[in-house]
């Protein structure tokens, strides 16, 4: 994983990457918190439900969120378990998706 793909610095995630690491470089441009950067997350997560990327992002949207039964729906949608923490979340995620 190219980690200057999750440079927050810009306006923008890079156009090539694909929706589920586009939302996770909202996720880390917001700071893994609430506000309008999750919201933008949250939104590129639910065009395509179903697919195991976008659900495993969603389930740490909603995690963020604080809605642990919501996560744990998606997360049991991609049949995954939760990290310890949310940044050890995003970290595997950014590590795992390509």
């Amino acid at each position: 994983m190219n980690a200057g793909s999750f440079d927050a610095a810009g306006s923008a995630p890079p156009p090539a990457l694909s929706r589920p690491r586009q939302a996770l470089w909202w996720l880390n441009k917001g700071g893994l918190a609430m506000g309008p950067e999750w919201r933008k997350a949250h939104e590129l997560c639910q065009m395509q439900e179903g697919d195991p990327a976008h659900d495993i992002v969603h389930a740490l949207v909603h995690r963020i969120e604080g809605d642990a039964a919501n996560a744990g729906y998606w997360y049991r949608r991609a049949g995954r378990r939760p990290a310890t923490s949310v940044a050890g979340e995003w970290q595997r995620l950014a590590d795992e998706l390509a």
